[in-house]
């Protein structure tokens, strides 16, 4: 109800606009009284939320009851919500010269605070590894894994995850640099080596997770290893076989 309700105040602000293009009449389009860019009403902030949230459950009543019927049909909606998206954000960049210098620097400045807390993430993940690591706690009976917890083998699935997800980051790193250089050749084959490269990293994710010998429920070492990206999960197992082999 809620979605179709802004659609239908969506469609109701655009209309004039839709109506001066289906009659071939022109739009005028008023001067910028500032360098910023002001975006008009959409609808899809509000339906990505709504699709997202029903990703989540869909994907918790996938692990309960093995049924997928209709995670495949959001997450095809999710796709179809981004691409009209960016079609909108191409469209305004581009099309109707929106994207000013001051918008420029604004998302590029954007981005670089995007990356800035990742990096404060992950450094949060390893500051929670290390602590328990190097002073495990009477609880998980001082000792790192746990008791009864059997880890993985460092130099077989982890290691190979971990190489592919570099691998893949020097890909990306290739697509990123045959752009600037408007090599399309370059940039299809790197995005798509990339793609591929996320896909198996996938595939051999799941395939550990499946195989393991313990939950996230097991101790701080379950929730730890299936929080952590597989190299992270590779230096944990890597510790502890070298460092605490008796």
């Amino acid at each position: 109800m809620t979605c179709w309700l802004g659609l239908t105040i969506v469609f109701n602000h655009h209309l004039p606009k839709l109506r001066n293009f289906v009659l071939g009449q022109p739009i005028v389009m008023k001067k910028l009284l500032q360098p910023y860019h002001l975006v008009t009403l959409s609808p899809w902030p509000v339906l990505l939320s709504f699709s997202r949230f029903n990703l989540l459950v869909r994907i918790i009543y996938w692990f309960k009851f093995n049924n997928i019927n209709l995670l495949i049909l959001i997450i095809i909606f999710i796709i179809l919500n981004l691409f009209q998206w960016w079609r909108d954000v191409i469209r305004e960049s581009h099309f109707q010269g929106f994207h000013t210098i001051k918008v420029i620097k604004g998302i590029k400045l954007g981005i670089i605070l995007f990356i800035i807390s990742e990096g404060f993430f992950f450094l949060r993940i390893f500051w929670c590894y290390m602590h328990i690591f190097l002073s495990p706690r009477v609880e998980i009976g001082i000792n790192w894994p746990p008791v009864n917890i059997n880890s993985f083998n460092p130099y077989r699935i982890p290691l190979l995850n971990t190489v592919i997800l570099l691998s893949s980051g020097i890909r990306i790193t290739w697509c990123h640099y045959s752009l600037i250089k408007f090599n399309k050749k370059d940039r299809i084959l790197s995005l798509f080596i990339t793609i591929f490269l996320g896909f198996i990293f996938s595939i051999f994710q799941l395939y550990e997770y499946k195989n393991a010998r313990f939950t996230i429920s097991d101790s701080v070492y379950g929730s730890i290893f299936f929080f952590y990206i597989d190299w992270v999960s590779w230096f944990s197992c890597f510790c502890r076989n070298n460092f605490f082999n008796n």
